[in-house]
Protein backbone atom coordinates (compact mmCIF):
# COMPACT_ATOMS: atom_id res chain seq x y z
CA UNK A 1 0.00 0.00 0.00
CA UNK A 2 1.13 3.61 0.03
CA UNK A 3 3.78 3.92 2.72
CA UNK A 4 1.90 4.24 5.99
CA UNK A 5 2.63 6.50 8.94
CA UNK A 6 -0.02 9.14 9.54
CA UNK A 7 -3.80 9.51 9.36
CA UNK A 8 -4.99 11.41 6.30
CA UNK A 9 -8.13 13.52 6.54
CA UNK A 10 -10.50 11.86 4.08
CA UNK A 11 -12.46 15.11 3.70
CA UNK A 12 -9.54 16.85 2.00
CA UNK A 13 -7.68 15.92 -1.20
CA UNK A 14 -4.36 14.13 -0.97
CA UNK A 15 -2.57 17.29 -2.05
CA UNK A 16 0.94 15.96 -1.53
CA UNK A 17 0.26 12.85 -3.63
CA UNK A 18 -1.45 14.76 -6.42
CA UNK A 19 1.52 17.10 -6.49
CA UNK A 20 3.86 14.13 -6.94
CA UNK A 21 1.75 12.70 -9.75
CA UNK A 22 1.52 16.02 -11.58
CA UNK A 23 5.23 16.65 -11.15
CA UNK A 24 6.04 13.26 -12.65
CA UNK A 25 3.45 13.63 -15.45
CA UNK A 26 1.84 10.36 -14.32
CA UNK A 27 -1.85 10.30 -15.13
CA UNK A 28 -1.66 13.43 -17.30
CA UNK A 29 -3.83 11.82 -19.96
CA UNK A 30 -6.33 10.29 -17.54
CA UNK A 31 -9.38 12.04 -16.12
CA UNK A 32 -10.01 10.57 -12.69
CA UNK A 33 -11.84 11.40 -9.48
CA UNK A 34 -9.13 12.49 -7.06
CA UNK A 35 -11.20 11.19 -4.14
CA UNK A 36 -10.87 7.64 -5.46
CA UNK A 37 -7.13 7.69 -4.86
CA UNK A 38 -6.49 6.85 -1.21
CA UNK A 39 -3.07 7.75 0.15
CA UNK A 40 -1.44 6.82 3.43
CA UNK A 41 1.77 8.68 3.89
CA UNK A 42 3.12 11.51 6.00
CA UNK A 43 2.35 14.85 4.40
CA UNK A 44 5.65 16.26 5.65
CA UNK A 45 7.90 13.29 4.89
CA UNK A 46 10.47 12.51 2.24
CA UNK A 47 7.80 11.94 -0.41
CA UNK A 48 6.79 15.61 -0.42
CA UNK A 49 10.35 16.86 -0.72
CA UNK A 50 11.30 14.24 -3.28
CA UNK A 51 8.22 14.32 -5.54
CA UNK A 52 9.34 11.03 -7.03
CA UNK A 53 12.37 12.46 -8.78
CA UNK A 54 15.23 12.87 -6.31
CA UNK A 55 15.13 9.31 -4.87
CA UNK A 56 15.68 10.55 -1.32
CA UNK A 57 14.47 7.21 0.08
CA UNK A 58 17.38 5.42 -1.59
CA UNK A 59 15.29 3.31 -3.94
CA UNK A 60 16.31 3.01 -7.57
CA UNK A 61 12.78 3.97 -8.68
CA UNK A 62 9.84 5.61 -6.93
CA UNK A 63 7.35 2.88 -5.94
CA UNK A 64 4.54 5.42 -5.51
CA UNK A 65 4.88 6.53 -9.12
CA UNK A 66 5.14 2.94 -10.39
CA UNK A 67 2.00 1.91 -8.48
CA UNK A 68 0.05 5.06 -9.30
CA UNK A 69 0.94 4.79 -12.98
CA UNK A 70 -0.64 1.36 -13.31
CA UNK A 71 -3.61 2.26 -11.17
CA UNK A 72 -4.39 5.32 -13.25
CA UNK A 73 -4.15 3.32 -16.45
CA UNK A 74 -6.92 1.10 -15.10
CA UNK A 75 -9.14 4.02 -13.96
CA UNK A 76 -11.17 4.19 -17.21
CA UNK A 77 -12.24 0.60 -16.58
CA UNK A 78 -13.47 1.36 -13.06
CA UNK A 79 -15.99 4.16 -13.49
CA UNK A 80 -18.92 2.12 -12.21
CA UNK A 81 -20.04 0.19 -9.15
CA UNK A 82 -20.81 -2.67 -11.53
CA UNK A 83 -17.61 -4.56 -12.45
CA UNK A 84 -17.78 -7.39 -14.96
CA UNK A 85 -14.77 -9.49 -15.85
CA UNK A 86 -13.05 -12.87 -15.80
CA UNK A 87 -11.65 -13.70 -12.37
CA UNK A 88 -8.37 -15.71 -12.75
CA UNK A 89 -9.97 -17.18 -10.41
CA UNK A 90 -8.76 -15.30 -7.36
CA UNK A 91 -9.99 -14.51 -3.86
CA UNK A 92 -8.57 -12.65 -0.90
CA UNK A 93 -9.19 -13.14 2.81
CA UNK A 94 -7.96 -10.32 5.04
CA UNK A 95 -6.67 -10.59 8.58
CA UNK A 96 -7.52 -7.20 10.13
CA UNK A 97 -10.18 -7.62 12.84
CA UNK A 98 -9.74 -11.40 13.09
CA UNK A 99 -11.93 -13.47 13.64
CA UNK A 100 -14.19 -11.03 11.76
CA UNK A 101 -12.42 -10.47 8.46
CA UNK A 102 -13.14 -9.15 4.97
CA UNK A 103 -13.24 -11.77 2.24
CA UNK A 104 -14.21 -11.68 -1.40
CA UNK A 105 -13.18 -12.16 -5.02
CA UNK A 106 -10.53 -10.36 -7.05
CA UNK A 107 -12.00 -9.38 -10.43
CA UNK A 108 -10.30 -7.53 -13.30
CA UNK A 109 -12.69 -5.48 -15.48
CA UNK A 110 -11.58 -7.35 -18.62
CA UNK A 111 -12.93 -10.30 -20.56
CA UNK A 112 -9.95 -12.43 -21.58
CA UNK A 113 -7.79 -15.28 -20.32
CA UNK A 114 -6.71 -13.88 -16.96
CA UNK A 115 -5.37 -17.13 -15.48
CA UNK A 116 -1.81 -15.79 -15.24
CA UNK A 117 -3.05 -12.98 -12.96
CA UNK A 118 -3.06 -15.39 -10.01
CA UNK A 119 -0.56 -18.12 -10.85
CA UNK A 120 2.83 -17.07 -9.42
CA UNK A 121 4.33 -20.35 -10.58
CA UNK A 122 4.30 -18.77 -14.06
CA UNK A 123 5.56 -15.32 -13.10
CA UNK A 124 9.28 -15.99 -12.84
CA UNK A 125 11.10 -13.75 -15.30
CA UNK A 126 8.39 -11.09 -15.45
CA UNK A 127 9.38 -7.56 -14.44
CA UNK A 128 7.98 -5.71 -11.44
CA UNK A 129 6.13 -3.48 -13.92
CA UNK A 130 4.45 -6.47 -15.56
CA UNK A 131 3.43 -7.97 -12.22
CA UNK A 132 2.12 -4.69 -10.80
CA UNK A 133 0.46 -4.04 -14.15
CA UNK A 134 -1.84 -7.03 -14.21
CA UNK A 135 -2.24 -7.29 -10.42
CA UNK A 136 -3.35 -3.64 -10.15
CA UNK A 137 -6.26 -4.55 -12.44
CA UNK A 138 -7.69 -6.90 -9.82
CA UNK A 139 -10.55 -5.17 -8.01
CA UNK A 140 -11.15 -6.58 -4.56
CA UNK A 141 -14.70 -7.03 -3.37
CA UNK A 142 -15.02 -7.05 0.42
CA UNK A 143 -17.62 -8.77 2.58
CA UNK A 144 -17.42 -9.16 6.36
CA UNK A 145 -17.45 -12.72 7.69
CA UNK A 146 -16.62 -14.59 10.88
CA UNK A 147 -13.94 -17.15 10.02
CA UNK A 148 -15.79 -19.98 11.79
CA UNK A 149 -19.32 -19.03 10.70
CA UNK A 150 -18.76 -18.68 6.97
CA UNK A 151 -21.39 -21.30 6.10
CA UNK A 152 -24.06 -18.98 7.51
CA UNK A 153 -22.67 -15.84 5.89
CA UNK A 154 -24.93 -15.96 2.85
CA UNK A 155 -24.69 -15.96 -0.93
CA UNK A 156 -21.67 -13.67 -1.33
CA UNK A 157 -19.38 -15.89 0.74
CA UNK A 158 -20.83 -19.04 -0.82
CA UNK A 159 -20.00 -17.69 -4.28
CA UNK A 160 -16.55 -16.60 -3.14
CA UNK A 161 -15.78 -20.17 -1.99
CA UNK A 162 -17.18 -21.56 -5.23
CA UNK A 163 -14.91 -19.25 -7.19
CA UNK A 164 -11.82 -20.22 -5.16
CA UNK A 165 -12.14 -23.85 -6.24
CA UNK A 166 -12.55 -23.14 -9.96
CA UNK A 167 -10.04 -24.67 -12.34
CA UNK A 168 -9.99 -21.82 -14.89
CA UNK A 169 -11.12 -18.16 -15.22
CA UNK A 170 -14.77 -17.53 -14.37
CA UNK A 171 -17.05 -14.76 -15.59
CA UNK A 172 -18.03 -12.65 -12.60
CA UNK A 173 -20.26 -9.62 -12.10
CA UNK A 174 -19.19 -7.73 -9.00
CA UNK A 175 -21.78 -5.20 -7.86
CA UNK A 176 -20.22 -2.85 -5.33
CA UNK A 177 -21.76 -0.46 -2.82
CA UNK A 178 -19.53 2.33 -4.17
CA UNK A 179 -16.86 2.86 -6.78
CA UNK A 180 -13.61 1.00 -6.02
CA UNK A 181 -10.93 3.18 -4.45
CA UNK A 182 -7.31 3.23 -5.56
CA UNK A 183 -5.75 1.25 -2.77
CA UNK A 184 -2.88 -0.85 -4.01
CA UNK A 185 -1.80 -3.31 -1.33
CA UNK A 186 1.82 -4.45 -1.44
CA UNK A 187 2.92 -7.01 1.11
CA UNK A 188 5.90 -9.33 1.39
CA UNK A 189 3.60 -12.28 2.12
CA UNK A 190 0.87 -11.87 -0.51
CA UNK A 191 0.67 -10.85 -4.14
CA UNK A 192 -0.34 -7.22 -4.80
CA UNK A 193 -3.82 -6.30 -6.01
CA UNK A 194 -5.69 -3.15 -6.87
CA UNK A 195 -8.66 -1.02 -5.72
CA UNK A 196 -11.33 -2.27 -3.34
CA UNK A 197 -14.91 -1.64 -2.23
CA UNK A 198 -17.65 -3.40 -0.20
CA UNK A 199 -19.80 -5.89 -2.11
CA UNK A 200 -23.50 -5.32 -2.69
CA UNK A 201 -24.03 -8.44 -4.80
CA UNK A 202 -21.94 -11.10 -6.51
CA UNK A 203 -22.93 -13.06 -9.60
CA UNK A 204 -20.66 -15.93 -10.62
CA UNK A 205 -20.93 -17.68 -13.98
CA UNK A 206 -20.61 -21.39 -14.58
CA UNK A 207 -17.66 -22.82 -12.70
CA UNK A 208 -15.84 -26.08 -13.15
CA UNK A 209 -14.01 -27.12 -10.03
CA UNK A 210 -10.58 -28.69 -9.95
CA UNK A 211 -11.62 -32.34 -9.50
CA UNK A 212 -8.68 -33.12 -7.21
CA UNK A 213 -9.53 -30.20 -4.90
CA UNK A 214 -13.24 -30.98 -5.10
CA UNK A 215 -12.53 -34.50 -3.82
CA UNK A 216 -10.62 -33.15 -0.82
CA UNK A 217 -13.38 -30.57 -0.23
CA UNK A 218 -16.03 -33.30 -0.16
CA UNK A 219 -14.10 -35.47 2.31
CA UNK A 220 -15.06 -33.98 5.66
CA UNK A 221 -13.18 -36.72 7.54
CA UNK A 222 -9.85 -35.84 5.95
CA UNK A 223 -7.63 -33.57 8.04
CA UNK A 224 -6.48 -30.31 6.47
CA UNK A 225 -2.75 -31.17 6.50
CA UNK A 226 -3.46 -34.55 4.93
CA UNK A 227 -5.54 -32.87 2.21
CA UNK A 228 -2.73 -30.42 1.45
CA UNK A 229 -0.14 -33.20 1.17
CA UNK A 230 -2.41 -35.41 -0.92
CA UNK A 231 -3.08 -32.62 -3.42
CA UNK A 232 0.59 -31.64 -3.60
CA UNK A 233 1.49 -35.29 -4.21
CA UNK A 234 -0.93 -35.34 -7.15
CA UNK A 235 0.75 -32.32 -8.75
CA UNK A 236 -1.73 -29.58 -7.84
CA UNK A 237 0.00 -26.19 -7.87
CA UNK A 238 0.89 -24.79 -4.46
CA UNK A 239 -0.98 -21.56 -5.29
CA UNK A 240 -4.21 -23.44 -5.95
CA UNK A 241 -3.86 -25.41 -2.72
CA UNK A 242 -3.28 -22.18 -0.79
CA UNK A 243 -6.34 -20.55 -2.36
CA UNK A 244 -8.63 -23.44 -1.42
CA UNK A 245 -7.07 -23.64 2.06
CA UNK A 246 -7.91 -19.97 2.69
CA UNK A 247 -11.66 -20.45 2.15
CA UNK A 248 -12.03 -23.38 4.55
CA UNK A 249 -12.16 -26.16 1.96
CA UNK A 250 -10.12 -28.72 3.89
CA UNK A 251 -10.21 -30.45 7.24
CA UNK A 252 -12.72 -32.10 9.52
CA UNK A 253 -16.14 -30.59 8.96
CA UNK A 254 -16.42 -29.09 12.46
CA UNK A 255 -12.95 -27.54 12.25
CA UNK A 256 -13.19 -25.81 8.89
CA UNK A 257 -12.71 -22.06 8.83
CA UNK A 258 -11.57 -19.18 6.65
CA UNK A 259 -7.86 -18.46 6.89
CA UNK A 260 -6.37 -15.05 6.04
CA UNK A 261 -4.59 -15.29 2.70
CA UNK A 262 -1.14 -14.43 4.06
CA UNK A 263 -1.51 -17.11 6.76
CA UNK A 264 -2.73 -19.74 4.32
CA UNK A 265 0.29 -19.17 2.05
CA UNK A 266 2.74 -19.79 4.88
CA UNK A 267 0.70 -22.66 6.33
CA UNK A 268 0.73 -24.59 3.07
CA UNK A 269 4.46 -23.97 2.48
CA UNK A 270 5.15 -25.11 6.05
CA UNK A 271 2.99 -28.24 5.88
CA UNK A 272 4.51 -29.43 2.61
CA UNK A 273 8.13 -28.62 3.44
CA UNK A 274 7.86 -30.26 6.86
CA UNK A 275 6.69 -33.49 5.25
CA UNK A 276 9.45 -33.32 2.62
CA UNK A 277 12.03 -32.69 5.37
CA UNK A 278 11.17 -36.00 7.01
CA UNK A 279 11.81 -37.78 3.71
CA UNK A 280 15.09 -35.91 3.24
CA UNK A 281 16.35 -37.19 6.60
CA UNK A 282 16.12 -40.78 5.38
CA UNK A 283 18.47 -40.25 2.41
CA UNK A 284 22.29 -40.45 2.26
CA UNK A 285 24.22 -37.19 2.49
CA UNK A 286 25.56 -35.43 -0.59
CA UNK A 287 29.28 -35.97 -1.17
CA UNK A 288 30.45 -32.45 -2.05
CA UNK A 289 29.85 -28.78 -1.27
CA UNK A 290 27.36 -27.19 -3.65
CA UNK A 291 26.27 -23.67 -4.53
CA UNK A 292 23.10 -22.96 -6.52
CA UNK A 293 22.30 -19.48 -7.79
CA UNK A 294 19.35 -17.42 -8.99
CA UNK A 295 19.11 -13.69 -9.73
CA UNK A 296 15.71 -12.09 -10.29
CA UNK A 297 14.05 -8.75 -9.48
CA UNK A 298 17.40 -7.52 -8.13
CA UNK A 299 17.38 -10.30 -5.54
CA UNK A 300 20.50 -12.47 -5.54
CA UNK A 301 20.08 -15.96 -4.07
CA UNK A 302 23.03 -18.22 -3.28
CA UNK A 303 22.00 -21.61 -1.89
CA UNK A 304 24.82 -23.42 -0.13
CA UNK A 305 24.60 -27.15 0.56
CA UNK A 306 27.02 -28.90 2.90
CA UNK A 307 27.63 -32.68 2.98
CA UNK A 308 26.18 -33.31 6.43
CA UNK A 309 22.93 -34.15 8.21
CA UNK A 310 19.82 -32.10 7.47
CA UNK A 311 19.63 -28.63 8.99
CA UNK A 312 18.41 -25.43 7.43
CA UNK A 313 18.97 -21.71 7.62
CA UNK A 314 17.75 -18.66 5.72
CA UNK A 315 19.54 -15.30 5.84
CA UNK A 316 18.32 -12.10 4.17
CA UNK A 317 20.36 -8.93 3.65
CA UNK A 318 18.49 -5.74 2.76
CA UNK A 319 20.27 -2.75 1.31
CA UNK A 320 19.28 0.82 2.26
CA UNK A 321 16.32 1.91 0.17
CA UNK A 322 14.84 -1.59 -0.04
CA UNK A 323 11.44 -2.68 1.27
CA UNK A 324 12.43 -3.58 4.82
CA UNK A 325 15.26 -1.07 5.15
CA UNK A 326 13.75 2.06 3.56
CA UNK A 327 15.59 4.75 5.50
CA UNK A 328 18.64 2.96 6.88
CA UNK A 329 22.21 3.84 6.04
CA UNK A 330 23.63 0.34 6.36
CA UNK A 331 22.73 -3.14 5.20
CA UNK A 332 20.32 -4.90 7.58
CA UNK A 333 20.41 -8.70 7.96
CA UNK A 334 17.76 -11.10 9.25
CA UNK A 335 18.04 -14.85 9.79
CA UNK A 336 16.40 -17.98 11.19
CA UNK A 337 17.55 -21.57 11.37
CA UNK A 338 16.71 -25.06 12.58
CA UNK A 339 18.71 -28.18 13.36
CA UNK A 340 17.95 -31.80 12.53
CA UNK A 341 15.05 -31.89 15.00
CA UNK A 342 13.32 -28.93 13.36
CA UNK A 343 11.81 -25.82 14.96
CA UNK A 344 8.77 -25.34 17.21
CA UNK A 345 8.35 -21.57 16.88
CA UNK A 346 7.40 -19.39 13.92
CA UNK A 347 10.38 -18.07 11.96
CA UNK A 348 10.96 -14.38 12.58
CA UNK A 349 11.68 -13.62 8.93
CA UNK A 350 8.19 -14.86 8.11
CA UNK A 351 6.80 -16.72 5.14
CA UNK A 352 9.97 -16.40 3.06
CA UNK A 353 11.65 -18.91 5.40
CA UNK A 354 9.11 -21.63 4.64
CA UNK A 355 8.86 -20.83 0.93
CA UNK A 356 12.61 -21.30 0.48
CA UNK A 357 12.57 -24.43 2.66
CA UNK A 358 9.93 -25.96 0.39
CA UNK A 359 11.99 -25.28 -2.72
CA UNK A 360 15.24 -26.82 -1.42
CA UNK A 361 13.44 -29.85 0.01
CA UNK A 362 11.82 -30.50 -3.35
CA UNK A 363 15.26 -30.77 -4.94
CA UNK A 364 16.71 -33.02 -2.24
CA UNK A 365 13.73 -35.36 -2.39
CA UNK A 366 14.07 -35.49 -6.17
CA UNK A 367 17.73 -36.49 -5.80
CA UNK A 368 17.05 -38.63 -2.73
CA UNK A 369 19.87 -36.90 -0.89
CA UNK A 370 20.34 -35.15 2.46
CA UNK A 371 22.33 -31.98 3.24
CA UNK A 372 22.72 -28.97 5.47
CA UNK A 373 21.19 -26.09 3.50
CA UNK A 374 21.81 -22.37 3.88
CA UNK A 375 19.81 -19.96 1.70
CA UNK A 376 21.49 -16.56 1.37
CA UNK A 377 19.57 -13.63 -0.13
CA UNK A 378 20.84 -10.18 -1.04
CA UNK A 379 18.04 -7.69 -1.83
CA UNK A 380 19.18 -4.59 -3.74
CA UNK A 381 17.54 -1.14 -4.13
CA UNK A 382 16.02 -1.95 -7.52
CA UNK A 383 13.70 -4.31 -5.63
CA UNK A 384 11.52 -1.29 -4.94
CA UNK A 385 8.44 -3.03 -3.59
CA UNK A 386 7.43 -6.46 -2.31
CA UNK A 387 5.50 -8.62 -4.75
CA UNK A 388 4.77 -11.59 -2.49
CA UNK A 389 6.47 -14.57 -0.89
CA UNK A 390 6.11 -16.48 -4.17
CA UNK A 391 9.16 -14.54 -5.37
CA UNK A 392 11.36 -16.36 -2.84
CA UNK A 393 9.84 -19.77 -3.58
CA UNK A 394 10.21 -19.41 -7.34
CA UNK A 395 13.66 -17.82 -7.12
CA UNK A 396 14.97 -20.73 -5.06
CA UNK A 397 13.16 -23.22 -7.30
CA UNK A 398 14.92 -21.59 -10.24
CA UNK A 399 18.25 -21.96 -8.45
CA UNK A 400 17.51 -25.65 -7.90
CA UNK A 401 16.89 -26.11 -11.63
CA UNK A 402 20.41 -24.92 -12.44
CA UNK A 403 23.48 -27.11 -12.41
CA UNK A 404 25.23 -26.45 -9.08
CA UNK A 405 28.80 -25.29 -8.69
CA UNK A 406 30.62 -28.00 -6.74
CA UNK A 407 33.62 -27.75 -4.41
CA UNK A 408 35.76 -30.06 -2.32
CA UNK A 409 35.90 -27.79 0.71
CA UNK A 410 33.69 -25.27 2.47
CA UNK A 411 36.37 -22.59 2.13
CA UNK A 412 36.31 -22.95 -1.65
CA UNK A 413 32.52 -22.68 -1.73
CA UNK A 414 32.54 -19.57 0.47
CA UNK A 415 35.21 -17.91 -1.67
CA UNK A 416 33.03 -18.46 -4.73
CA UNK A 417 29.96 -16.98 -2.95
CA UNK A 418 32.07 -14.03 -1.81
CA UNK A 419 32.64 -13.13 -5.46
CA UNK A 420 28.90 -13.20 -6.17
CA UNK A 421 27.83 -10.96 -3.28
CA UNK A 422 28.61 -7.33 -2.55
CA UNK A 423 28.42 -7.88 1.20
CA UNK A 424 31.69 -9.30 2.63
CA UNK A 425 31.47 -13.05 3.27
CA UNK A 426 32.60 -12.51 6.87
CA UNK A 427 29.32 -10.73 7.63
CA UNK A 428 27.37 -13.71 6.34
CA UNK A 429 29.47 -16.08 8.42
CA UNK A 430 29.03 -14.08 11.62
CA UNK A 431 25.27 -13.92 11.05
CA UNK A 432 24.95 -17.65 10.32
CA UNK A 433 24.59 -20.22 13.09
CA UNK A 434 25.18 -23.12 10.71
CA UNK A 435 28.26 -21.62 9.05
CA UNK A 436 29.85 -20.80 12.40
CA UNK A 437 29.12 -24.32 13.53
CA UNK A 438 30.65 -25.82 10.37
CA UNK A 439 33.75 -23.60 10.49
CA UNK A 440 34.53 -23.37 14.18
CA UNK A 441 32.85 -26.26 16.01
CA UNK A 442 35.05 -29.29 16.55
CA UNK A 443 33.47 -32.69 15.98
CA UNK A 444 34.39 -36.01 17.51
CA UNK A 445 35.41 -37.23 14.03
CA UNK A 446 38.08 -34.50 13.97
CA UNK A 447 39.74 -36.09 17.00
CA UNK A 448 39.31 -39.66 15.76
CA UNK A 449 41.09 -38.74 12.51
CA UNK A 450 44.17 -37.72 14.52
CA UNK A 451 44.41 -40.97 16.47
Amino acid sequence: MWSSSRHVDKRSPNVWLLDILKGSNVGAEVNFDENLLVARASSNGLCVACKGSRFLCGKARCPIIVKANYFLKSVPLMQSEDIAGASPPSVFVGRIGYPYVYAGPLVPPVQEDTSVYDLPEFWFGKSIDEIVGFRSMLIRGKHRVHVQKFEKAGKIIDKTRELALAVKPVDVELILKKKPRGFLLLDDEVQPFGPSAPIKDLIVGNTRWDHQIEKAYSDTDLRAAEAVLELYGKGVLVTKIQRAFSVGSFGLEKNRRFVPTRWSITAVDSIISKELMEKVKTFPEISEYRVYESVYLDNVFEVLMLPSAWSYEAIEAWYPGTVWNPSGRNVVMFSDWEDYEGRTTYAEIGGCYYAARLAVCEQLVKEQRQATVIVLREAHPSYIMPVGVWQVRENVRNAMRQKPYTFKTLDEALKWIANRFQIPIQRWIMRSELLKNALFQKRITDFIAKI
